[in-house]
């Protein structure tokens, strides 16, 4: 018996996602006063750096998207819970469409309120991050690439081990969503040489695009 389904979990749209996520970090970390968008490993680092040499101020540029993207992360659960079963629309197409919205917004931001505008690209983010969690069933983030390097080299050494074609084509998956998120991070470097704060508007095409593809419905068992 076959049901109707989302494209959420498409490699098309995995493909858009990840493209996104290297170009807004990219952009955050070259426009916007070298901050991350996605890593908040890196922001959090840096954060504990600059305490510990009491520079506050600058702590605070690396806290606020800290922050920002654990709210992202929190209102996209608060969108799913009422929407997880609704046949008028996805919960995924309000988050995806609230991400555009957003980083729509953010290219109007000047430079001396870079901590709004990477506050807000890091929301963003956690909405991306908590929305979209899988490509074709298996787990994969499409906002940063240490679990995903970890998983395809995992699944690697496994096939090797296991001789199992499977586990080369999941491992492959990962690779391949790594290097459209450096893709992404390279059109996104380019583009801020270019458009400098309105570079952003990239991305956020990409995710009305994204928005737009996930009215197809496909055929699933």
């Amino acid at each position: 018996m076959k049901r109707s389904r989302q494209i959420s979990e498409s490699i098309e749209l995995g493909i858009i996602l990840a493209l996104s996520g290297g170009f807004m970090d990219a952009y955050s970390y070259m426009c916007r006063g070298e901050v991350f968008a996605n890593a908040q490993t890196g922001n959090i680092l840096l954060l504990g750096v600059n305490l510990s040499i009491g520079d506050f101020a600058e702590a605070l540029q690396y806290f606020c998207p800290v922050l920002a993207f654990s709210v992202g992360i929190a209102l996209a659960n608060l969108i799913r819970h009422p929407l997880q079963y609704s046949s008028k629309i996805h919960w995924r197409q309000i988050t995806i469409l609230t991400e555009a919205i957003i980083l729509l917004m953010v290219a109007f931001i000047p430079q001396q309120h870079n901590l709004l505008a990477n506050s807000l690209i890091s929301f963003a983010c956690g909405i991306q991050v908590e929305s979209f969690k899988k490509i074709k069933g298996t787990s994969i983030a499409t906002t940063m690439c240490i679990g995903n390097l970890r998983s395809a080299t995992q699944l690697l050494s496994d096939r090797i081990y296991l001789k199992d074609k499977s586990l080369m084509e999941k491992s492959l998956l990962y690779y391949g969503v790594i290097g459209i998120f450096t893709l992404g991070a390279v059109i996104g470097n380019l583009c801020v040489g270019m458009w400098s704060e309105k570079a952003i508007l990239i991305s956020s095409g990409l995710l009305f695009f994204g928005f737009a593809m996930m009215f197809i419905r496909n055929d699933a068992e």
